[in-house]
């Protein structure tokens, strides 16, 4: 790759998707790759792919490749922690999907979701795999001293994923990384996995850093001025190429690696049609012909018990007459949107809930 194509690949970036913990709009994000000229940019939001789509195709339009990831905790024992998994194809995406809902699935109310270690061996296809942060689940071990396990787990997931699996190195000037850092160095030559530098970002610009700091405070519901909880540095905004080359000048591997990153991804998601249940009703109607019946059937309910009782000026048929229009024209609107389908379904789990004495709406 010629040096003026070597441009460090941000690949770690946290939306507002990212609750309490990412503070970046899309459309600012857009506006400052166009700005910018950035070539590519990666999502990495914790527990979701909610921004997906939109990162994707906000970041297009302003020629900014994007790579698609997300952030799932895995559990270990007692030991929970994340790590990011990016999606090279549309079937890499699927797997991503699955493994993401599969977290809030296999987990109780109150608890963190989570997927097991098998769970993402299992759907590996086309999928990159990197280590995480001294905060993720590798970094969770290393200083719960389970070093046996970090080495057999990695292990297993080289076996499984060949060459997408990368250790992550991060620069934020955070106390606990330097320790981490120097085992993740060793460990990758003892194992034979290659580095990637990369850096965790939070929000856009250095100046955000004491709002940001904010935000976190109202997820771990502390205070500022609380001196024992939990504070990132100020060094997780989106920093510029030079910058970053600058500060992992010492470990080219993870430099290159870094570089070549966007060039193993060809992928982006596309937007899709809703994929709704199959409404049926006894009489085979179509969803739109099964709206229109049970609209007028409650239209004829409310306007006997309520609107004609309370109404002694208008004529009924006048009364009736505007109440069918009006409802008409909200039916058209709602069938040319292909909603039917939508308002069925909302219908049918309102009327359960309502039959079954739950707080749902009005009366």
């Amino acid at each position: 790759m010629p040096a003026s194509d070597k441009n460090f690949n941000n690949i770690k970036v946290h939306t507002q998707y990212s609750i309490c913990e990412g503070a970046i709009k899309i459309d600012d994000l857009a506006d400052y790759c166009k700005n910018n000229k950035i070539k590519s940019l990666g999502i990495a939001d914790s527990l979701n792919l909610c921004g997906a789509l939109e990162f994707s195709e906000k970041l297009s339009k302003v020629g900014t490749q994007p790579i698609i990831g997300t952030q799932i905790n895995v559990r270990l024992k007692n030991v929970i922690g994340k790590i990011t998994l990016y999606a090279t194809s549309e079937l890499g995406y699927r797997n991503l999907t699955k493994l993401s809902s599969k977290s809030y699935l296999n987990s109780l109310e109150d608890d963190e979701p989570t997927v097991e270690i098998e769970d993402i061996i299992q759907n590996n296809n086309d999928l990159i795999i990197l280590t995480g942060s001294y905060l993720n689940f590798f970094g969770k071990l290393f200083y719960k001293n389970k070093l046996k396990d970090i080495e057999e787990i990695l292990n297993n997931f080289k076996s499984k994923f060949n060459d997408r699996i990368y250790i992550e190195i991060q620069r934020h000037n955070e106390n606990q990384e330097k320790n981490f850092e120097n085992y993740l160095l060793n460990i990758s030559k003892k194992i034979n996995v290659p580095l990637i530098a990369t850096q965790e970002v939070f929000y856009l610009h250095k100046e955000m850093y004491e709002a940001h700091d904010a935000l976190v405070c109202i997820g771990e519901k502390n205070f500022i001025d609380d001196q024992n909880r939990f504070r990132y540095s100020d060094q997780h905004y989106l920093r510029l190429s030079d910058e970053l080359k600058k500060i992992y000048s010492d470990i080219p591997e993870a430099l290159e690696n870094n570089y070549n990153f966007h060039l193993r991804f060809n992928f982006k998601p596309k937007k899709s049609k809703p994929i709704l249940p199959s409404i049926g009703s006894s009489k085979n109607n179509s969803p739109e012909e099964e709206l229109a019946r049970l609209a007028k059937k409650g239209l004829e309910k409310r306007l006997e018990n309520f609107v004609l009782k309370k109404n002694k000026i208008k004529l009924k048929d006048q009364i009736v007459k505007e109440y069918e229009d009006r409802l008409l024209h909200e039916i058209n609107i709602i069938n040319s949107m292909d909603y039917a389908s939508y308002f069925l379904i909302v219908s049918d789990y309102i009327k359960w809930a309502k039959k079954k004495l739950y707080s749902c709406g009005t009366w």
